[in-house]
């Protein structure tokens, strides 16, 4: 059974941690008239998660299904969650609909425009267009403008078996050794770095994030902007030493 957290109000945190990568995934679900999960997971976790999402929802009634880039823990296991949920319809940029997740799934995704708004009921996602942020030409990320949510994918990212949530902006620490670890492993530059990497995460910060949910490690909670802002600064630092 994985672990479940509420980390903001309607939004659970399912997540798994795997010893053999030192590494937590978390999947998010928004419970809502229209549910939301935030990755998938791999289709090896797909079990587990399904397990869990069925702690707080009729999984059929699964309606929007949401990630950053086409990765498999990011959209892994997208058909087998459709096929639970057959009115369940992918979120991601048009860029990933257009080349990835669309022939991947069989079935149509929605594919949103920089700024653009999924009402899920109560809730409010604006879709926030990051090419290469964390990576992936198709890279995108949500942001719940009602209770301030930023569901960040790789952004903030810590290996480990961490707590659900941590309001320390000693968190920051952890995210640069865990870039320094994989660094020194066969997982050297899973980060891309460019132009435009700095700028776009420091606009993420400008929403002012109350809750920066990422996949890997724990969930942040208070000032956002800060947390993000220092992730932008310890990665400039980072790459200016490679």
């Amino acid at each position: 059974m994985p672990r479940i957290d509420e980390i903001a109000p309607d939004v659970f945190r399912i997540s798994t941690f795997i010893p053999e990568f030192d590494l937590q995934f978390a999947q998010f679900l928004v419970r809502d008239e229209e549910p939301l999960l935030f990755h998938t997971g791999m289709k090896a976790l797909f079990p587990l998660v399904l397990e869990g999402v069925s702690e707080l929802i009729d999984p059929s009634t699964l309606r929007w299904i949401g990630f950053s880039h086409f990765e498999a823990d990011e959209c892994g296991s997208l058909p087998e969650w459709q096929r639970v949920a057959p009115e369940a319809t992918a979120v991601c940029s048009l860029v990933g609909k257009m080349v990835s997740v669309d022939d991947f799934s069989g079935k149509e995704a929605r594919g949103m425009n920089d700024g653009e708004v999924l009402e899920t009921g109560k809730y409010r996602f604006r879709f926030i267009k990051t090419p290469h942020v964390p990576h992936n030409w198709e890279a995108g990320l949500l942001f719940e403008e009602t209770n301030g949510t930023l569901f960040s994918s790789d952004i903030l990212h810590q290996n480990g078996d961490s707590d659900a949530i941590t309001e320390d902006l000693d968190v920051l620490s952890i995210c640069r050794k865990t870039l320094d670890d994989m660094q020194a492993s066969p997982l050297a530059d899973y980060l891309p770095y460019t132009a435009k990497t700095d700028g776009i995460i420091r606009s993420l910060a400008a929403l002012d994030p109350k809750t920066v949910a990422t996949m890997h490690g724990a969930v942040f909670t208070g000032d956002g902007a800060a947390a993000v802002n220092g992730y932008a600064d310890m990665l400039k630092s980072f790459f200016s030493e490679q």
